[in-house]
């Protein structure tokens, strides 16, 4: 079984804001797929998606990105899902809207939802897509930007992000290697 999970935050107040861009990629596979969120568990929705090549979970966490590993570590151990299966899915102040970059492992970089899963994992050596929200502009404090909707102007590019990654994701689900997906997609622009 593999574990797909999207990082953002719950309710209608965090739509369509930059910090839930995980959870924008997690609703363009599903609707790709035919699928929707079935029931909550372990402080998040989910589904599970019968893929031919694996079962999937996919998940939306409830506990705000803030304690997102209180929702990936309950569901890792009930479904016995090895660190090597799962991917995490989230924004990246870093990439400007349209970019996404794949990583096998790394830190939390600044990240509180990755921090959060790093600690209750006490690992941090798991598949990753970051999926670019740009930097705040004009004097905007992080944390307002990451709140805030994407501009306009930039809504095609972040929906176009959303499609390349649910592509690597698919391409993961397949089978395909994770190095090599790396290569094909952070080679994109």
């Amino acid at each position: 079984m593999k574990l797909i999970i999207g990082l953002g935050n719950p309710g209608n107040r965090y739509d369509g804001t930059r910090h839930n861009i995980g959870f924008h990629v997690i609703d363009t596979l599903m609707a790709r797929h035919g699928l929707t969120m079935m029931d909550q568990k372990f402080k998040a929705d989910y589904t599970i998606w019968r893929h031919p090549q694996a079962k999937v979970l996919l998940l939306k966490p409830f506990t705000y990105m803030n304690l997102s590993g209180e929702a990936l570590l309950p569901f890792m151990s009930y479904y016995g899902i090895a660190m090597e299966d799962i991917v995490v899915v989230y924004d990246d102040l870093d990439l400007e809207p349209g970019r996404i970059r794949l990583r096998q492992n790394g830190s939390a970089g600044g990240h509180n939802g990755i921090k959060s899963i790093i600690q209750m994992l006490g690992a941090q050596d798991f598949k990753r897509i970051r999926v670019g929200i740009g930097r705040p502009q004009g004097g905007w404090k992080v944390v307002d930007h990451v709140l805030a909707t994407f501009r306009p102007e930039e809504q095609d590019s972040v929906n176009e992000a959303s499609q390349l990654a649910a592509d690597a994701l698919d391409d993961w689900v397949d089978g395909k290697d994770f190095l090599k997906i790396m290569n094909t997609y952070n080679q994109r622009k």
